[in-house]
C-alpha cells in the first residue's frame, strides 16, 4: 500500500522522539519500505498507554493496539498493551534522524529536536524517582557509553540539568543519574506542565518528612500540572504508605 506523504504534527514528532529514548521503537520491517512506530506498556500503565494512543491517532491504522499475552518466553514477560502505527514516509524521516541502519543511535541532531513534552515522555517511560525520591535515574541501558555521555552533555547545555553516569553493577550498561534534589526539582519543573495522566503523577512526587517542605512541593505540583490538590495529596499519601522510611 502506498501512502500519500503527510507531515507529522509537531506534537506527534515530540512524542515519538521522546518515546524512542524510552519504551518506543521505530523500525523498518522486512518487506516494508517505510518505518512503523510501536511501543508497549504493562497493564497497570493502561491509562498512560491510552493517552499515547489518542495522541497518535493520526498515524494509527484501523487495528492499532491490542493486549499482547506472554505465555511463551519472549524476553519481556507479563501481558502488555502494544500499539503499532502505519508504515509511513514521515516516520521514515524520523527513523533516518534517530537510527543508523535499523539500529537506534543517539545523535545531537535528534536531541536538538526534543521539547519538554519529549522529556516528559522519556521520564515517564524510563525515568524513576529512587532512594525515597532523593535521586532520579534514567534507565539508559540500551545505549552505549558514548551515547549516554551525549545525553548527559545535552541535558547540561540545553536544560542546565547536572547528571552523572554510573555503570550498572556487574553489567556493561550505563545509567544517567540526577543525584541532587535541586537538580531533580529543576528537571521535574520542566516536564510537569505536560503531565496529563493522573496515574503517572507518582513520577513527579518528591516526598518529605518535613510537612512544610512537603506542602511547598505539593503546591508546585498543583500549579504546574493543574491537578487538584486533593488528588496530589492522595497520591502522596499512598506513595508514602508504600515506603518504609515514611511510615509512621
Amino acid at each position: 500500500m502506498h501512502h500519500q506523504y503527510t507531515p507529522l504534527s509537531n506534537e506527534i514528532k515530540e512524542i515519538i522522539l521522546g518515546s524512542i529514548l524510552g519504551d518506543g521503537s521505530l523500525k523498518v520491517h522486512p518487506r516494508y519500505k517505510n518505518a512503523r512506530f510501536s511501543f508497549r506498556h504493562s497493564k497497570n500503565q493502561k491509562e498512560y498507554f491510552d493517552w499515547k494512543v489518542e495522541k497518535l491517532k493520526e498515524i494509527a491504522g484501523p487495528k492499532n493496539n491490542w493486549l499482547q499475552d506472554t505465555k511463551k518466553s519472549n524476553g519481556w514477560g507479563g501481558a502488555k498493551w502494544r500499539f503499532q502505527s502505519q508504515a509511513l514516509p514521515s516516520l521514515s524521516e524520523l527513523h533516518y534522524l534517530t537510527h543508523v541502519g535499523n539500529e537506534k543511535k543517539i545523535k545531537r541532531k535528534w536531541l536538538n529536536q526534543l521539547t519538554p513534552l519529549s522529556l516528559m515522555i522519556w521520564w515517564c517511560d524510563d525515568g524513576s524517582l529512587v532512594n525515597n525520591t532523593k535521586h532520579g535515574v534514567f534507565c539508559t541501558d540500551g545505549f552505549k557509553l558514548e551515547e549516554v555521555k551525549l545525553l548527559k552533555q545535552y541535558l547540561k547545555r540545553v536544560w542546565q540539568i547536572n547528571t552523572s553516569i554510573h555503570q550498572v553493577t556487574n553489567r556493561n550498561h550505563y545509567r544517567l543519574w540526577i543525584r541532587s534534589r535541586d537538580e531533580l526539582k529543576k528537571f521535574l519543573r520542566i516536564i510537569m506542565p505536560h503531565l496529563q495522566v493522573e496515574s503517572m503523577l507518582y513520577k513527579v512526587l518528591l516526598l518529605y518528612k518535613d510537612s512544610q517542605l512537603q506542602q511547598r512541593w505539593i503546591s508546585e505540583v498543583v500549579k504546574l500540572t493543574n491537578w487538584p490538590e486533593v488528588i496530589v495529596k492522595d497520591h502522596i499519601r499512598k506513595r508514602k504508605s508504600q515506603l518504609k522510611a515514611f511510615r509512621e
